[in-house]
């Protein structure tokens, strides 16, 4: 039996988690059974040079949301290498569905990564539209599931919740001087914007410092909202913190920090299934997180780590010092959700399901009326 041509397609390669997961998926899909290529559709990024070497590559750096040379170029190379699915991360779905339309007719695949969707009605509509495009869909938490049939329509026996992975990384590469100390080190992986709600995780910080003048918090991501992030500096200047807390910004040495840092944080108001949760216990990182998407799930109901609700400061200080105050906790919490991680996040469950995904896509292609 010959392999399965798949492109993965996604709008950036910037450092986020569904990014990642694309970057991850490409390099992992056994080959044997599957050729992988690589579509971004908007500019590359950071991840770029962790795509391995024998992935197809296209970049079509569009300008504007709909571009008729963009697409005429998605869809020659979808020809020349006769791809069969496309694999749409995010809001790349649009273009994976517009070049669908055209010979070789590929199948969609849509991977919805961001838990906000299911609660944001305004947000309905245009997918609902693409979905009737879509062979499948696959999701990262249990609300998107039901918003995939409810508000769009899906069929139920065409959606399946996929867990996100994590890969071990293999090197020992130290980053740069880190600020704070071993001991007090408190590191957020989570780019810039609203729902990642590092705002309450400022709050939080100006209640711990209070307490425990050691600890200094590093904000790691790149900058999504720039209004936001202005606002998250007044903050810091407000609450006299910025002995407390310093901004890195997008970096490529996320690994190396973790493992020089004490405790991994999440302050997010909604989440599909955080990569930077799982990249956390990867790293033996004691990890505090709000209960939202399946945050729970990956700390497995507070078992391996500490779960707060959103939005609330003082809760998330009182998680955090207590940590600061144990080595004994948090050692004992980052093993165990080290080996959570390794055990049901590793690379090898989440592509025995998404190689059904593929087959049952494969397979229901000769239900669609040919679009001729």
């Amino acid at each position: 039996m010959g392999r399965t041509n798949v492109m993965h397609v996604t709008d950036t390669l910037d450092a986020g988690g569904a990014e990642r997961v694309a970057v991850d998926l490409v390099n992992v899909l056994p080959r044997e059974q599957y050729l992988t290529h690589l579509c971004t559709t908007r500019r590359d990024g950071p991840l770029a040079d962790l795509v391995a070497n024998d992935v197809g590559r296209l970049r079509l750096a569009r300008k504007q949301r709909f571009e008729a040379g963009a697409l005429r170029r998605l869809t020659a190379y979808i020809q020349q290498h006769q791809i069969q699915i496309l694999h749409a991360h995010g809001t790349s779905v649009f273009t994976a569905a517009a070049a669908s339309l055209f010979p070789p007719y590929p199948a969609v695949v849509w991977h919805e990564h961001y838990g906000r969707l299911a609660s944001e009605d305004r947000a309905a509509w245009p997918y609902r539209l693409v979905a009737r495009r879509v062979s499948g869909v696959i999701t990262v938490n249990q609300p998107l599931v039901e918003w995939s049939r409810s508000r769009l329509g899906v069929p139920a026996q065409r959606i399946w919740y996929v867990p996100n992975f994590v890969c071990e990384v293999d090197n020992d590469e130290e980053p740069s001087e880190l600020p704070g100390k071993a001991g007090g080190r408190i590191v957020c992986v989570a780019n810039i914007r609203s729902e990642k709600d590092q705002l309450t995780l400022l709050r939080a910080m100006a209640l711990v410092s209070g307490q425990a003048p050691a600890a200094h918090l590093l904000l790691v991501g790149a900058v999504n909202n720039p209004a936001y992030f202005d606002l998250l500096r007044r903050e810091i200047a407000q609450q006299e913190l910025s002995r407390h807390v310093s901004l890195l910004g997008q970096r490529r040495d996320v690994s190396a920090i973790l493992r020089a840092c004490d405790i991994g944080v999440l302050s997010s108001t909604s989440e599909g299934l955080p990569m930077a949760l799982l990249e956390y216990g990867m790293a033996g990182l004691a990890a505090v997180a709000t209960r939202v998407g399946q945050c729970a799930e990956v700390l497995d109901e507070g078992r391996t780590g500490i779960l707060i609700p959103p939005a609330s400061p003082d809760k998330l200080a009182g998680a955090l010092l207590s940590l600061l105050r144990s080595p004994k906790q948090r050692a004992d919490l980052g093993k165990r959700l080290q080996r959570r991680v390794r055990e049901v996040y590793s690379p090898g469950p989440a592509i025995r399901q998404l190689s059904l995904v593929y087959d049952a896509v494969m397979n229901l292609r000769h239900e669609w009326d040919d679009p001729r």
